[in-house]
């Protein structure tokens, strides 16, 4: 377990969603460790290996001796591996793998982009911006149409479920609505203060009913001010995912910046590691 000054210290080397020791504790109701500047995360039957080092370069010898001293600890469990590179003696015992890469926004990319910011500002002839700490539901609501509509799998839509009670028990999460002027949700995001150095998109949703042009844009939008008046450097905005995310992503000046790599190691119900990424990385 990690004392609240190694917290602060987490989050002041903080460079991945994965290093937001609130975000993922809430969510995966597991409990955080520290060995050796690697952060790890363990429930009952699983385990989540954060492979991207606090206050180090990455080095594949290190993490290969962290990923066996851990993984022994609880050697009954299922474990999420992620790393910017998984050496080939770990990927060799993983029974599922992917890659993928983190986006990340600077202040001055998104700068760059005046046409979509007038775009975003348009939005405000239809929409209002109100930036809250719960989430009630409404939320909730266009919540179950997104996923009616969508169908996404049941991990997705466990994340999704979970975010009322995330953003309750967080001290560092926004939720930003654009309404309608008859006050009706139309959409909304939510973001996350926690680390130094950076804000983090969570996850953000919007109505087909109560549809607005452009107010996932006004969010964005928003989200990015926030950011900066926090005293932000950037907004890591997760991962690409597929083409459709990394285009609305790379259209506001996201970059793809850190490499990603995960694998499940043991077999058994894991999960919990994916579902967190891939909804933070959902624009």
């Amino acid at each position: 377990m990690i004392t609240p000054e190694q917290e602060q210290w987490i989050l002041s080397k903080a460079y991945v969603p994965e290093h937001i020791v609130s975000l993922m504790t809430i969510i995966s109701k597991g409990e955080a460790f520290l060995l050796s500047g690697y952060l790890f995360y363990v429930g009952d039957t699983w385990g989540i290996l954060v492979g991207y080092p606090l206050g180090s370069e990455f080095s594949p010898e290190t993490f290969s001796m962290i990923f066996k001293d851990v993984t022994s600890r609880c050697p009954r469990h299922s474990w999420s591996i992620i790393a910017p590179h998984l050496p080939a003696e770990i990927l060799y015992s993983c029974v599922e793998k992917q890659s993928d890469i983190y986006y990340t926004l600077s202040f001055e990319d998104f700068d760059s982009k005046e046409t979509l910011r007038r775009t975003a500002e348009k939005a405000s002839s239809q929409l209002t911006i109100e930036v809250t700490r719960a989430m009630a539901s409404e939320h909730e609501a266009i919540t179950k149409e997104f996923i009616d509509r969508e169908q996404p799998i049941s991990l997705i839509q466990e994340f999704y479920n979970a975010m009322p009670g995330y953003v309750l028990h967080s001290e560092t999460a926004l939720v930003l609505n654009a309404r309608d002027f008859n006050g009706r949700l139309s959409a909304f995001y939510v973001l996350d203060l926690a680390a130094h150095d950076f804000a983090t998109y969570v996850v953000g949703c919007h109505s087909k009913e109560r549809y607005v042009p452009h107010a996932s844009d006004m969010l964005f939008f928003e989200m990015v001010n926030i950011a900066r008046e926090s005293g932000k450097g950037y907004v890591n905005l997760g991962l690409g995912v597929n083409s459709g995310i990394r285009r609305f992503k790379e259209k506001w000046g996201g970059k793809p910046t850190i490499p990603y790599e995960f694998c499940r190691y043991q077999s058994g119900i894991t999960g919990v590691h994916t579902m967190i990424v891939k909804l933070l990385a959902r624009p």
